[in-house]
């Protein structure tokens, strides 16, 4: 009797060392395979202009992600045309209070490559700033998902298209997306560096 009770506690200890040994030997294979574990999921904006944004505080991908979109634009660097622009068409609680929208955003760059004469009669004219600017705006969360060969109504009324695959899209063919997927508190930023123009 007392030979069988050490047989079985010599077991009982070599069946307990090698569960570990065991698990040692699956946990790599389950790395290999994929099944580690991400430490955030969270997105990243993408893109070759992200890197002009500042790295920190305000105007910084995380400066943003705490405002809403018309503060965010007003208190960035590269938005602050764009930002005036919302202003003077009497836009800007319009956005800050919309919910899970989209803004192609124009950079300061893209204004520039308007005439000084056309931006000038563009700013005069409210009706016309405003519908240029919510021509950028699309009632809906817009994911980099949907872009390769998107089609949105606009806030404006008229439909805007992307395209492309990866990290190179395009708006209308047209304005390139230089930096996207920028959440800021209230929607989901993506700078472009061309202003959009509305259908006639």
């Amino acid at each position: 009797m007392r030979s069988h009770r050490i047989r079985t506690s010599a077991a009982v200890i070599t069946a307990v060392v090698a569960l570990p040994l065991s698990l040692g030997a699956i946990a790599p294979q389950a790395f290999a395979s994929g099944a580690a574990f991400s430490p955030s999921s969270t997105p990243s904006p993408f893109g070759p202009g992200c890197s002009q944004l500042p790295h920190s505080g305000k105007g910084s991908a995380t400066g943003m992600s705490k405002e809403r979109v018309a503060t965010a634009a007003a208190n960035n660097p590269k938005l602050t045309k764009l930002a005036l622009a919302l202003k003077d068409a009497g836009l800007t609680t319009k956005l800050n209070d919309a919910k899970h929208i989209t803004v192609f955003a124009p950079m300061n760059a893209a204004f520039d490559k308007i005439s000084t004469v056309q931006l000038a009669r563009l700013l005069k004219d409210k009706a016309q700033l405003k519908k240029v600017l919510t021509y950028h705006v699309v009632d809906k969360a817009i994911t980099p998902g949907d872009l390769p060969n998107g089609s949105f109504k606009t806030l404006e009324g008229s439909m805007l298209k992307t395209s492309g695959s990866g990290t190179t899209f395009k708006v209308n063919d047209t304005a390139n997306i230089v930096c996207g997927d920028i959440k800021v508190a209230n929607a989901t930023v993506y700078l472009v560096d061309t202003v959009l123009m509305p259908p006639s």
